[in-house]
């Protein structure tokens, strides 16, 4: 089953744009669905197409790269491998899995210089050493970034009318109960299913969530396999089963040393990087002063830590139980379950700011003459103006944080956003927002 992608307009931006001077590369976490992509895109858009999977690919295709000094016989032996057709001009050869022949990704400058064909590259993983290790990293290369489907993406999937939504946004109107009850629900289906194309097409088919959940465990274990390959000690998982916890904490930064129960050395640093390359999990970095600059003041010593995929945290939040009963998931479509989803919420919220493509920063700072602190949750920036955004489960209590940030940083903030279940309306100048609406501002 074939979803529609936001990367497919993105990969025919590039093809009329950019593929006569760089290749593409669809980069993102194991299974999002970047290998789906590009063979859909080359099977519309092109006349020919070539897929090589590094994964599986024979030693006549491998063979192949020996000559790619002349390119006459390259492409000559590729085409008597495949037994396909390469068209100048009209064929893109599609090289799945990169990350596992670096000598293949190596070979791009040549072929893009060539001129007579296009390419596109998908891979995970793409930065770690040992997969760039003794090769030339092609400036002739733009990269795409592939993520989760988008609550807009699974609308579309479970035909669900997205466009409705936007409308209410724009109406900034409050829309009643009954319809803010139903389109939360709708909202936690995603939560709980996820942007895993093969989650949501087990959603789509009508399995329930226990087959649902089954998936998220074995593309977890599938991530479990990646760490173990690059960090055989263990340590790596534990970096990454530590992100729910400490959330649900409210720890002020992410901390290794919780995660891994020992010192941390500069080998735990890098594999946090790993980590981070994997595309598995999205890192939010405290900005020390958001008036000068989001990127040029973040801490790279204080971050927290989501993962990509919000239908993978709740799997990952039961993670010691044999499996998630339906039980557990319809408390959550109910909103029933019995702890503070603070910060479930908040990783939904991680995952859509990332999702557009935006870096992830929050801020904090010491209360006077106090061991507190006030914390705003994330901030985003729209020219030289911020806007403080805040998640709440329930969308009860204080917004002490966002009121303090708003007098601190009083000549550039923009917004106030407080994002929780709850109707649209707007008090003391902030505006309160339910979730479904956090696609638009």
């Amino acid at each position: 089953m074939y979803f529609k992608r936001k990367a497919y307009d993105k990969l025919k931006n590039w093809k009329f744009n950019h593929a006569s001077h760089y290749a593409i590369m669809l980069e993102g976490a194991r299974r999002v669905g970047k290998s789906t992509i590009a063979k859909t895109f080359a099977e519309n858009e092109y006349k020919s197409y070539i897929l090589i999977d590094f994964s599986i690919a024979s030693n006549d295709i491998i063979s192949c790269f020996d000559d790619i000094n002349h390119l006459d016989m390259f492409f000559l032996r590729l085409q008597a491998v495949t037994g396909i057709t390469l068209y100048e001009h009209d064929s893109v050869i599609i090289f799945d899995e990169v990350q596992l022949f670096p000598k293949a990704r190596q070979a791009i400058k040549h072929l893009v210089k060539d001129g007579r064909y296009h390419y596109i590259e998908t891979g995970s993983l793409i930065s770690i050493k040992k997969n760039v290790k003794d090769i030339l990293i092609p400036s002739e290369e733009m990269k795409i970034q592939v993520y989760p489907m988008d609550y807009e993406e699974f609308c579309d999937a479970i035909k669900n009318n997205y466009s409705l939504i936007k409308q209410l946004y724009d109406m900034k109107k409050s829309i009643g109960q009954e319809v803010n009850r139903k389109l939360m629900r709708d909202l936690r289906i995603y939560m709980a299913v996820g942007g895993m194309p093969q989650a949501v097409e087990a959603y789509v088919n009508g399995s329930n969530f226990a087959s649902i959940d089954h998936i998220k465990r074995q593309i977890i274990n599938l991530y479990e396999e990646d760490f173990k390959k690059i960090d055989p000690s263990g340590k790596m998982s534990a970096l990454y089963h530590s992100i729910p916890s400490q959330l649900a904490k409210d720890q002020r930064k992410y901390r290794i040393s919780s995660a891994i129960g020992k010192r941390v050395t500069g080998k735990e640093e890098e594999l946090l990087f790993d980590l981070l390359d994997s595309k598995t999990v999205l890192p939010c970095y405290n900005s020390t002063d958001p008036r000068v600059s989001l990127s040029s003041t973040k801490d790279f010593d204080s971050y927290k830590l989501y993962l990509a995929d919000t239908g993978l945290f709740v799997t990952l939040m039961f993670i010691d139980r044999p499996i998630v009963e339906n039980e557990i998931y319809a408390k959550l479509l109910s909103d029933k379950l019995p702890t503070n989803l603070g910060f479930l919420y908040e990783n939904l919220m991680a995952q859509i700011l990332s999702s557009m493509d935006r870096e992830l920063y929050y801020h904090t700072w010491e209360k006077t003459n106090s061991t507190h602190y006030y914390e705003v949750d994330f901030l985003i920036s729209k020219g030289t103006k911020i806007s403080a955004i805040e998640v709440k489960s329930s969308g009860l209590g204080k917004y002490e944080s966002i009121n303090e940030f708003s007098k601190k940083y009083s000549q550039h903030v923009l917004n106030r956003y407080v994002f929780s279940q709850k109707d649209y309306h707007q008090k003391e100048g902030i505006q309160f927002m339910p979730m479904y609406f956090a696609m638009f501002i």
